[in-house]
């Protein structure tokens, strides 16, 4: 087994270690502000690119007019989706945010009120044929008995 030492840095300097004075020195300058005596001064700019995702509801507007277009309001949700679709084509993503949040509103008010319908529906559909049958009893007693 051979027991050299082996360099894991290749790049490494092999002279003396550095000063710890000097080293001090440099760390209460760039605690203080200022830079150290030879570095070269250099900026660094970071261009962030801000894309917010604006959701514009076209789909679910054009499934509520299609299918749940009660007085007319699925025409009114797609054109407010629509006009949060241009104005985030157009870059303007404040006035995009508004017509989506008044879209979205309006497509939940078009849900609730179309499931509240629908059950109304169903307890009309499966009640009807009971109430009938009874009043139909109830005629054919009361024409019996005159």
């Amino acid at each position: 087994m051979n027991h050299a030492s082996q360099t894991f840095f290749p790049h490494a300097s092999t002279g003396p270690p550095p000063n710890y004075e000097m080293l001090k020195e440099e760390h209460e300058a760039s605690v203080l502000g200022a830079s150290p005596p030879a570095a070269p001064v250099t900026s660094t700019v970071n261009n962030i690119c801000r894309e917010t995702s604006v959701p514009t509801h076209v789909v679910w507007s054009l499934f509520n007019m299609i299918f749940m277009n009660y007085c007319c309001l699925g025409f009114i949700m797609f054109a407010y989706s629509v006009k949060s679709r241009d104005r985030k084509m157009v870059g303007d993503v404040i006035g995009a945010q508004n017509y989506a949040s008044t879209a979205k509103c309006l497509h939940i008010f078009a849900l609730v009120l179309g499931i509240i319908l629908i059950v109304i529906f169903i307890i009309l559909c499966t009640a009807a044929p009971v109430i009938i049958a009874d009043m139909i009893l109830l005629m054919k007693e009361s024409f019996q008995h005159s």
